[in-house]
């Protein structure tokens, strides 16, 4: 951690909201001026989108049944914390983007599924913000998170989550629905051992609860949206947090235990304003400091 030169990171599976989640905290920047640094997590994936077909491929054949991007094998972890420890000294680092899709691609004439090359993060930035799979990750003598100043989890439940993966990937990626549920039973490893661990060391969990019935998301039409669902806010340390105030502004809000507010899934957007906007205003209070 450092006062000098703060990070914030947002860790979540695919498809849990960790977006959403961006945009708002992009918001609180632009609204008090503030330059961050953007690190996308798929941006220390270790293999491009070709190189992991193939290395995917080699580890099937090898009897490895569940590789994936969620584990250590197929990430840069030694990397991402090289950055944080590194942007917290002196306010720089290494990084690089991956290209998603041809939008992504074309101002940079690389084709869709590469990465750009490495370069130095600019003078000047005010904070770090990371958002991908493995802000607050450890595995084998490398703790990414202990770098951090503000941990962020970001999670549906797990129904949830299986619900967003197979429609998502289904109507806009073109698999089926074999191929999907091989996806997920392939990563569950890697899931409970890397990606689950880390919502015990985050400072704020914001989990998402549908309000329907996702019993079996194996034949779900839909996805719930944010008004049929509620949202588990948890706070590691409650020690600060003005609960009366949050509950205050956020109707329909309620405590189910001393650190834990539930509000209106349509509220969340809200709920993040109002808890980050105080406690980035005293990372900068402590920078300037």
């Amino acid at each position: 951690m450092s006062r000098k030169h703060p990070i914030i990171a947002i860790t979540g599976s695919s498809g849990a909201g960790t977006s959403t989640v961006t945009k708002t905290f992009e918001h609180i920047f632009r609204r008090e001026g503030l330059t961050a640094a953007l690190v996308e997590g798929d941006s220390f994936h270790r293999y491009n989108r070709t190189e992991m077909k193939v290395k995917l491929a080699e580890e099937l054949a090898a009897g490895n049944q569940h590789f994936s991007h969620f584990g250590p094998q197929a990430n840069l972890f030694e990397e991402l914390e090289g950055l944080f420890r590194r942007y917290g000294e002196t306010g720089t680092g290494m990084v690089r983007k991956y290209l998603h899709n041809e939008e992504e691609a074309a101002p940079y004439k690389q084709e869709p599924g590469t990465f750009t090359a490495w370069e130095e993060i600019p003078g000047g930035t005010d904070l770090l913000f990371y958002e991908g799979l493995h802000g607050a990750a450890v595995a084998d003598g490398i703790d990414v998170g202990r770098h951090a100043d503000l941990l962020v989890g970001v999670v549906p439940t797990i129904n949830l989550e299986w619900t967003q993966k197979l429609i998502r990937d289904k109507s806009q990626r073109g698999y089926s629905q074999e191929a999907v549920v091989d996806t997920i039973l392939r990563r569950m490893p890697d899931y409970v051992n890397y990606i689950c661990p880390q919502f015990s060391r985050t400072h704020v969990n914001f989990q998402r609860v549908p309000m329907v019935d996702t019993s079996n998301p194996f034949i779900t039409r839909d996805i719930p949206t944010a008004d049929e669902s509620m949202v588990v806010i948890r706070f590691a340390n409650p020690k600060g947090i003005d609960f009366p105030y949050l509950l205050s502004m956020l109707h329909d809000s309620w405590m189910s235990r001393p650190n834990i507010i539930v509000v209106p899934g349509g509220k969340m957007g809200l709920a993040m304003q109002l808890i980050f906007t105080p406690m980035i205003l005293r990372l900068m209070e402590m920078k300037k400091k």
